[in-house]
């Protein structure tokens, strides 16, 4: 069983601009709350405010290493409410609402690869910040090569932590910055990272033991795609994603909210549903679905249960909870890799019955 799942009342205590368009925010976490938030390399934090009235949710990627002190990276997106408020009120002594740690996109580092490469673009660089220094200050031997890829040098989030960090491990890092939109002349730092130049950089890296990629959707459908093709295994290369896929999210716009509902019906009549039973905190309670909500988490909260959630579009995992009995579907997964479902997990707010009846724990995370 983990820790409960509950927001706390955090106060920011330091706010750093980061490029153009981003900052970081260190919290002030009180000693009776260490424990709650110890982190792990590539880790989240879902972040809870009232803007204009309305509540809202948003997660974001810790960029420091285990045993540093909490921070995130927020860059600002035209048109964000959540980014563009906290943009304009961050300054030390703001409260914020803060649920503990979660994700999973650094596990693989259990492994202690001996050579891991990551690929990041834009504010994707956030996670694999922490999962690089990570991997160099908790295994002598290992080494890392970052591939980073911006529009320009003044867009770069990290710069200077990214320059200290090559000095402190120069025969350990290799480390490449990319700008797609410098000028520069043709080669590596020059134009889009392209399958061309992922297949240069691996020859020149050597064998992957572990490849983590974060970035804008096109990022991470080639970026993998070219990894695979080079000869890395899929089970070896993990991808963190921001938001639904570009393609994903035109299916979603064109079939509407009803497409959800319906497969949820279908699937509710088939079945014949009529019980889940979700355990939190150690405790069990039962709800009906019904098939007008469309998944688990929205039954959950009709049935007036508080459940961790945040995007609600399968991409943060922060509703992530196990299946224990019974059978249950997703509409889309885009944060789950294919040993979290072979393990029984699914995305609540995805999630939909398939059996007369479901147990579903999200103390099992």
């Amino acid at each position: 069983m983990t820790a409960p799942l509950n927001f706390h009342p955090l106060r920011v205590q330091q706010v750093q601009r980061e490029g153009e368009d981003a900052l970081v925010l260190g919290f002030e976490v009180p000693a009776a709350l260490q424990p709650v938030f110890r982190f792990e390399a590539g880790q989240h934090l879902t972040l809870r405010a009232t803007v204009a009235g309305v509540e809202l949710r948003r997660s974001y990627s810790i960029c420091a290493a285990p045993g540093e002190p909490l921070r995130v990276g927020v860059r600002a997106v035209p048109g964000g409410a959540f980014s563009t408020w906290l943009h304009a009120m961050a300054r030390p002594g703001l409260v914020l609402d803060v649920m503990p740690p979660l994700g999973r996109f650094g596990a693989a580092l259990a492994q202690r690869p001996r050579h891991v490469l990551a690929v990041a673009g834009g504010s994707g660089i956030t996670p694999l910040l922490a999962i690089v220094k990570a991997t160099l200050q908790g295994d002598a031997r290992a080494r890392c090569t970052l591939v980073y890829s911006n529009r320009s040098a003044a867009s770069t989030m990290f710069r200077e932590a990214l320059e200290d960090l090559k000095n402190r491990y120069l025969s350990r890092l290799a480390l490449h910055l990319v700008f797609s939109r410098e000028g520069l002349e043709a080669g590596l730092q020059g134009g889009r990272l392209d399958a061309g130049k992922i297949s240069t950089l691996l020859r020149l890296a050597g064998p992957v033991d572990q490849a983590f990629v974060c970035g804008p959707h096109a990022m991470n459908e080639d970026v993998p795609a070219a990894l695979q093709a080079a000869g890395v295994p899929p089970e070896r290369i993990h991808v963190e994603r921001f938001g639904v896929p570009q393609q994903a999210a035109r299916n979603m716009a064109a079939a509407g909210p009803a497409l959800a509902v319906e497969a949820a019906r279908g699937a509710a009549a088939q079945a014949s549903v009529h019980r889940v039973r979700i355990v939190r905190d150690g405790v069990a309670r039962d709800i009906g679905f019904d098939a007008a909500d469309g998944n688990i988490l929205a039954a959950a909260t009709r049935a007036g249960l508080e459940l961790p959630f945040s995007c609600s579009s399968g991409v943060c995992a922060t509703c992530r909870a196990r299946v224990l009995e019974g059978q249950v579907g997703m509409h889309r997964n885009f944060a789950l890799e294919p040993d979290d479902v072979a393990a029984g997990f699914v995305l609540s707010c995805q999630a939909h019955p398939l059996s007369e009846s479901v147990l579903l724990s999200f103390d099992e995370r």
